[in-house]
């Protein structure tokens, strides 16, 4: 299993939620606590809007704890809205194009979990991807297979109903292999406005998802940059950073929660055939 996070809010420096924070994502890398896996080590990669029309994106199969340019640039770049992961690979090659998270055009989408037995899957999961976006796909993990169906399906107009409609043709295609519980993922996408994260499995023990509540709870973790963060400020994560853990609201099992601007929505979730 892999971890990763998600920021929108005022723009802030990227190393205030990556490095400074305890138990930020970079410790996670190392020793994650709430995942089978605790070193998640195959890897990272953040991905951040600024001023051009298209996310910036650095990718590594280093450790990002060993990474001392990551850390470097989490110093210099400022950003409104920003997501990073740090990868375990279940099967995929540790290569930098299976590093997440991926990007198509303004969009961001980063996945933590499988596909179960993905290879009797495979093929048909590769033809089912719309022909137009296939030279976008240039690793080959089952998550930006994910990103590339959900496109297919509308993402770029209606992200939960495209990611439903993935998720629908992901557990379909694997029924006709005889695989009955095929999914279990946390997954955020995002145009660099909102973000969109869902929490769901085939058997409703999805990997755990976080969200910050309140802006006076989530400064607890820097009181000294309150202003920074300004009045919007929001963060999902797979696992909590920080050490005070009533900043932290968990997502349910089968949920999507959205966030746009000051505004967060929790929603439930179910696969669209």
């Amino acid at each position: 299993m892999c971890r990763w996070m998600a920021y929108s809010g005022s723009s802030i420096p990227l190393e205030l939620l990556l490095v400074r924070a305890k138990h930020n994502l970079i410790d996670q890398s190392l020793s994650a606590q709430s995942a089978a896996t605790p070193t998640n080590g195959d890897g990272f990669g953040v991905g951040w809007y600024g001023t051009r029309d298209t996310p910036g994106l650095f990718r590594s199969i280093r450790p990002a704890w060993n990474d001392f340019n990551l850390r470097d640039l989490a110093a210099h770049i400022e950003s409104p809205l920003f997501l990073a992961h740090v990868r375990a690979t279940s099967s995929a090659t540790v290569q930098e194009t299976n590093c997440h998270p991926f990007r198509f055009g303004r969009w961001l989408f980063v996945h933590n979990g499988e596909i179960d037995q993905i290879e009797k899957l495979h093929r048909d999961l590769v033809i089912a991807v719309d022909p137009k976006l296939f030279p976008n796909i240039l690793g080959s993990t089952d998550s930006e297979l994910m990103f590339h169906l959900a496109l297919g399906f509308g993402l770029e107009s209606d992200p939960l109903a495209a990611v439903a409609r993935m998720v629908g043709r992901v557990e379909e295609i694997g029924r006709r292999h005889g695989v009955d519980q095929t999914v279990r993922m946390t997954v955020c996408v995002s145009d660099g406005r909102s973000l969109w994260a869902v929490r769901y499995a085939s058997d409703g023990d999805a990997p755990t998802l976080y969200h910050s509540r309140q802006l006076e709870d989530l400064a607890r973790l820097h009181p000294e940059v309150i202003d920074q963060l300004g009045p919007h400020a929001r963060v999902i994560v797979s696992e909590p950073i920080g050490s005070v853990a009533d900043v932290w609201a968990e997502v349910p099992q089968s949920s999507a929660v959205v966030v746009s601007g000051p505004a967060i929505a929790l929603r439930p979730f179910a696969p669209v055939t």
